[in-house]
């Protein structure tokens, strides 16, 4: 039995320099609902690959630009219509692709009109205290640089 669901892909980056990771602030820019901190990354454009999203998400969300290491993982999260944001009646299937990355140029510039309205450099030891997107969780864990007790807010994008 099939039944509507939305599907989304998206490709991120885990940037970590001198004990700090580079995060992008998603804003859901809407009157109820709190923004959260989340890897810098987002939705794949039709024909483009992971890791061609990955850069240009980055760039985006940073300002920076940035070489993809290595691909970290894939990870899958499925939400039923209860949990998602955006008040859609049916559920919600998120995958996403996760690279480490290192800066290779530009300077760090908020996104302009976008899903994101900040991007910041947070010591790790820092990251457990902030609002946060699980994503980021998964994407340090997959980095082996998670810090302990790192607690995602409960929102995802």
């Amino acid at each position: 039995m099939s039944f509507p669901m939305d599907t989304r892909v998206g490709a991120y980056a885990v940037v970590v320099e001198d004990g700090a990771v580079l995060l992008s602030h998603w804003n859901p820019r809407h009157p109820t609902l709190r923004g959260a901190w989340s890897l810098p990354g987002g939705g794949m454009e039709i024909g483009e690959q992971p890791a061609q999203t990955a850069l240009r998400e980055v760039a985006e969300e940073t300002g920076y630009t940035v070489e993809l290491d290595e691909l970290l993982g894939v990870h899958s999260r499925h939400m039923g219509p209860e949990e998602r944001l955006d008040g859609r009646g049916r559920p919600f299937h998120a995958l996403r692709v996760i690279y480490r990355a290192h800066i290779t140029g530009g300077t760090l510039t908020a996104e302009v009109d976008g899903s994101s309205d900040e991007a910041r450099w947070f010591p790790l030891h820092e990251v457990p205290e902030l609002p946060l997107v699980s994503l980021v969780t998964v994407g340090l864990d997959l980095a082996g640089v998670a810090p302990a007790a790192a607690r995602p807010a409960g929102r995802d994008r």
